[in-house]
C-alpha cells in the first residue's frame, strides 16, 4: 500500500541521482522492455523482483547475473505468493500488460503505484548530460500507423543535421537503454505505442515534457487491450501533454486536431499542421507537387521553404500518399530543432523504407508483388490500398477486436480478387459478401502455420492477377495466429514469391 510517507518518497525520485537504494520494486513482463526495467532499476540500488507468464530464455539467465530475482508462472490469475511476500513499492509494468491483466487489478486492489518504462526513463533522464549540462529533450511520435517510420525519419534527418539522435521506444531500442548510453544523445526520438501512453501521466514529477510532439492519425486498433475506441484515443492524446515547442498534427484527421486543442501544453508551445494540401502559415503540405515549409520561416505568410518534390520521392519508392504524409511530419519535428531544409532534401535522396513497407517483391509477367507485412489494421491497410490499382489483395489474420467493413466498402472498386488468410476469416469473408460480393475470393484452409500459408496464398493470388495488376499483402490484421510476427510473415511472402517465379521454368521474366 502506498503511504503518504511512500508516496511523498516516489514523488521526489525524478534523477537518476535520487535515493533509489532499497526501493522495492516488481516487474511485470519479462522481453526486450522488462528487462532494460529491471537492468536499470538494479543499476540504481533497488530490490528488484520480475514477475511474468512465459519469460523470454535469454533474460531469464540474465536476471541472476544483475541480482533480480525471477517468477515465472504461465496463466496467472491471482498474484504468485512470493510477490504478495515481496511487499512491492512499487509496479513498472511492460507494455504488453492490458489494465485488465489479474496482476494489475491486484495492484490497483492493493493501491500500490503503478508506472510504465517511460515514466521510469523519464524520472532518469539526467544520467548522462548534454554538453550544457541538461538531459536530451524528447521528441514523442504516436499515432495509429506511420509511427515507426516517422521515428527513423526524424532521427534521420537529427543526425543528418549535426544533432546527437537515437530512435528509441516501440522502434525496437528500449528508451531505458538509450537513456543509459553512455556516450548521450542531444535528442531522443521516441515512439511511442497506445500501451506505453496508457501508463503516462498528464501531470506531476512522473510527466513528460516533451520538445515536440505528433500523434500522426488515428483509427481503431488495440480495442482489446484499452477496452473501448475512447480509452484508446484517450492514451494517444497523452502524447501532447506538456509539450514546450511543437504540437505536430494531421490536418486531415479531426481528432489528432481536437487532442491538440485540448492539451494543456507549455507556453509558447505552436501548432504546426502537416497534410496533403497547400498548406496554410504554420503549417506543411504541398504546392503543385512540390514538399513545403510554412511554419518555420520569418514570412510564412507569403513564402514556402520547399523540402523536396513528389516525383523525387516516388523515383526512390516514397510517393504513396501515406508515406508522403509521414515525411511531412517527420519534417516538421527536425525543423522544430532546427535542422536545415536543405539538409531534409538531402537525407530523403537517400532513405529507404524499412521492410515489409509498401516493398516491392518483384515483377514477374506484368504482376507487381508488394509486401506491406506491415499493414497491422484497417488503417495501415486503408493507406495501402489506395497506392496501388487494380489490385489482388491478401487480407486477414488477428483482427483484435476491429472490423474491415469499411475497408472492404471503401476499396471494393480497386479489386481484381481477394485471398483470405488467419485465424478470422470468417468475419472478412462475411464483409465481402456485405460489401463486395462481386469480387472474387479465394481463402487459405491449411492448418499449418509458416510457408505453407504463404506459398498457398502466392498460388491463389497468381491464379487470379492480371498483367498490370499488383498482388498485395496488406493484411489489415495482426499475424500471431500464423506467423511469429508481421516481419515473419512478410520474409514467407517474399520466399513464397521467389518459388513461383522459380517455378515457372523461365516463363516470362522477373525483374
Amino acid at each position: 500500500m502506498t503511504t503518504p510517507e511512500l508516496a511523498a518518497r516516489l514523488g521526489a525520485l525524478t534523477s537518476w541521482h535520487a535515493d533509489w537504494k532499497g526501493l522495492r520494486v516488481a516487474v511485470f513482463g519479462l522481453a526486450m522492455t522488462g528487462f532494460s526495467v529491471a537492468d536499470t532499476l538494479a543499476e540504481l540500488g533497488a530490490r528488484v523482483i520480475v514477475v511474468t507468464e512465459a519469460a523470454d530464455e535469454h533474460y531469464a539467465r540474465l536476471l541472476p547475473v544483475i541480482g533480480v530475482e525471477l517468477v515465472e508462472q504461465p496463466g496467472i490469475e491471482v498474484a504468485p505468493e512470493r510477490l504478495t511476500a515481496f511487499d512491492a513499492d512499487l509496479v513498472v509494468v511492460s507494455p504488453g500488460f492490458p489494465p485488465s491483466h489479474p496482476l494489475l487489478t491486484w495492484a490497483e486492489s492493493e493501491r500500490i503505484e503503478v508506472w510504465g518504462d517511460i515514466e521510469l526513463a523519464w524520472r532518469v533522464r539526467d544520467k548522462v548530460l548534454r554538453a550544457d549540462g541538461t538531459p536530451a529533450e524528447w521528441i514523442s511520435i504516436t499515432g495509429t500507423n506511420g509511427k515507426t517510420t516517422t521515428t527513423q525519419l526524424t532521427a534521420t534527418f537529427l543526425a543528418a543535421g549535426g544533432v546527437r539522435a537515437a530512435p528509441c521506444g516501440n522502434i525496437g531500442v528500449p528508451i531505458l537503454d538509450a537513456v543509459r548510453d553512455p556516450g548521450g544523445f542531444d535528442v531522443l526520438v521516441v515512439e511511442l505505442s497506445s500501451h506505453q501512453l496508457h501508463w503516462v501521466r498528464r501531470g506531476g514529477p512522473g510527466a513528460l515534457h516533451p520538445f515536440s510532439s505528433v500523434c500522426l492519425n488515428i483509427a481503431e486498433d488495440h480495442l482489446e487491450w484499452h477496452g473501448s475506441f475512447d480509452a484508446y484515443l484517450g492514451a494517444k492524446a497523452k502524447v501532447y501533454e506538456n509539450t514546450k515547442t511543437a504540437c505536430v498534427y494531421n490536418k486531415a484527421d479531426e481528432m489528432t486536431i481536437r487532442m491538440v486543442e485540448d492539451a494543456d501544453v507549455e507556453e509558447g508551445a505552436r501548432a504546426i499542421g502537416f497534410g496533403l494540401g497547400v498548406p496554410g502559415p504554420s503549417d506543411f503540405g504541398v504546392i503543385e507537387g512540390i514538399l513545403v515549409d510554412r511554419a518555420f520561416l520569418d514570412d510564412r505568410h507569403h513564402t514556402a521553404l520547399e523540402l523536396s518534390t513528389v516525383a523525387e520521392l516516388r523515383e526512390r519508392g516514397l510517393g504513396a500518399a501515406h508515406i508522403v504524409a509521414n515525411i511531412l511530419a517527420a519534417a516538421a519535428l527536425a525543423r522544430s530543432f532546427g535542422v536545415e531544409t536543405g539538409v531534409i532534401h538531402d537525407v530523403l535522396e537517400t532513405f529507404r523504407l524499412d521492410h515489409h513497407r509498401i516493398e516491392v517483391v518483384t515483377r514477374h509477367r506484368g504482376v507487381e508483388w508488394v509486401d506491406d507485412s506491415k499493414a497491422t489494421n484497417p488503417h495501415a491497410a486503408d493507406a495501402s490500398l489506395r497506392a496501388f490499382e487494380p489490385v489482388v489483395w491478401i487480407v486477414g489474420g488477428l483482427l483484435k477486436g476491429v472490423h474491415v467493413d469499411d475497408l472492404v466498402r471503401a476499396h471494393a472498386g480497386r479489386l481484381r480478387a481477394a485471398v483470405l488468410i488467419g485465424q478470422n476469416r470468417d468475419a472478412v469473408r462475411d464483409a465481402f459478401r456485405r460489401h463486395a460480393p462481386e469480387v472474387p475470393l479465394a481463402e487459405v484452409t491449411t492448418t499449418e502455420r509458416g510457408l505453407p500459408v504463404m506459398t498457398e496464398a502466392v498460388r491463389l493470388a497468381d491464379g487470379a492477377a492480371e498483367p498490370g495488376d499488383t498482388v498485395l499483402l496488406a493484411p489489415a490484421a495482426a499475424s500471431f495466429d500464423q506467423f511469429a510476427g508481421y516481419d515473419e510473415r512478410g520474409d514467407l511472402f517474399a520466399s513464397a514469391v521467389r518459388g513461383l517465379v522459380a517455378g515457372d521454368s523461365g516463363e516470362g521474366d522477373a525483374d
